[in-house]
């Protein structure tokens, strides 16, 4: 039986370890971010992937930092056939890696060469993408870098965002990994280096990125808003000099002469804005500083009832 250190965290990670958990592989381990405090109520909180191994009666190590931990020796004492990681958050140093018998392999959230980094899918939406998915790959110290070894495609839909992709990405990712395996093992996988001329960066999303801007067309300010969604949102500076953002917009195919950040049209139950490039967009579900998210009727029916057309509703945060 094939043996596996599994290293992971978020909950794209807890369903490539069920996956490897239900066709039987020997998982000598599971390495994991320590516990996090979470929510409102600031609670001590269990990864994803830690939860499916404690349900499943694994072996959990939580190392703050991997690279001189005593977790780094235990886990080169256990000698596995293969390493996975799977968005373990942290490199792994190379004496690790070199460590797994067979290999150590990653499987990465997006079509390498492209979007190597902590946040492949948000860019991928972000940059209008229409398609993204997983590539299965040998580490090296280099983030992202290795030789490919498997890949599988997944189409961006326009109601797409980050959320759902990584719903779908999970599974894409546990299915091409539990494929890739046996071919690995049996040596029937050719390993692909990376070109290096088409690479791309997808570095953790600052919160700076999450500002809206002027200069952004309808197009563009959906993708990022899709990007941003479920967490942690993308805001705009309102009239009132307050943070407002918007979880859902539909841009048109209308255009306007008014200048972005203008009310193109509105009533009771419709926010058109102008964008970038005489664009607009449809307002469907925004959040006010400070309150819930709310659909465009009921703000527009209540704090929203001043708004006329022509009026400057969006500023760019200075």
């Amino acid at each position: 039986m094939t043996s596996i250190v599994f290293m992971g965290t978020p909950q794209f990670s807890a369903v490539v370890l069920e996956g490897l958990i239900k066709d039987h592989y020997d998982i000598l381990a599971v390495v994991t971010q320590p516990d996090r405090y979470t929510g409102r109520k600031h609670k001590l909180t269990a990864s994803p992937v830690k939860q499916v191994a404690l349900q499943n009666n694994l072996k959990v190590l939580q190392p703050e930092k991997i690279t001189g931990s005593p977790e780094l020796k235990e886990i080169i004492n256990l000698a596995p056939d293969l390493i996975i990681t799977a968005a373990f958050g942290q490199f792994l140093p190379t004496k690790l890696i070199q460590s797994a018998k067979i290999g150590a392999i990653n499987v990465h959230g997006s079509l390498l060469p492209k979007y190597r980094g902590g946040a492949p899918v948000q860019y991928a939406i972000m940059q209008g993408e229409k398609k993204t998915g997983v590539t299965v790959m040998y580490m090296i110290k280099k983030m992202d870098a290795g030789d490919m070894l498997t890949q599988a495609e997944l189409p961006i839909t326009k109601s797409d965002d980050t959320g759902t992709i990584f719903e779908k990405m999970s599974l894409l990712g546990r299915d091409l990994l539990l494929q890739t395996i046996p071919q690995l093992i049996a040596g029937e996988i050719q390993a692909k280096p990376q070109n290096e001329a088409e690479v791309t960066f997808s570095p953790i999303i600052t919160p700076e990125q999450e500002k809206l801007n002027l200069k952004q067309t309808a197009q563009e300010l959906d993708w990022k808003i899709r990007a941003l969604r479920p967490a942690p949102g993308a805001y705009f500076q309102n009239f009132k000099q307050k943070r407002t953002k918007l979880w859902q917009i539909t841009p048109l195919e209308e255009q306007t002469s008014l200048e972005a950040g203008k009310v193109v049209d509105v009533n009771k139950h419709q926010l058109k804005i102008a964008a970038a490039k005489g664009t607009v967009y449809q307002v469907d579900v925004l959040q006010p500083a400070g309150k819930p998210k709310i659909q465009i009727t009921d703000y527009l029916n209540g704090v929203g009832q001043g708004i006329k057309f022509g009026q400057q509703v969006i500023k760019d945060d200075k």
